[in-house]
């Protein structure tokens, strides 16, 4: 699934128990700079926590940031990242 900012891809785990779990991958053309990219991994790990039971369990997911989300994140806010997870998610279980 993917939208403007966000790709979202998940795999069924053969163990269907356990929490839902998250991979992120964070390109350096999306995302110049270290301190950049791990300041943005740390704000889609708190946004993923949130929603970790809203979340089927037995499933593994890998999200990856494309460009202007880091800039727009921080212009927006947490409430916006927050919505763009969503969003993705939301294409996910339809």
């Amino acid at each position: 699934m993917s939208t403007r900012f966000l790709t979202l891809y998940w795999f069924a785990r053969e163990e269907e128990s356990g929490e839902p779990r998250l991979g992120l991958s964070v390109p350096k053309k999306a995302v110049a700079g270290a301190v950049a990219r791990n300041r943005i991994k740390r704000r889609l790990r708190e946004v993923w926590r949130a929603r970790l039971e809203a979340l089927p369990p037995g499933r593994d997911y890998v999200l990856i940031v494309r460009p202007g989300l880091t800039e727009a994140a921080e212009e927006r806010g947490a409430e916006w990242l927050g919505e763009r997870v969503d969003e993705v998610l939301g294409k996910a279980t339809v």
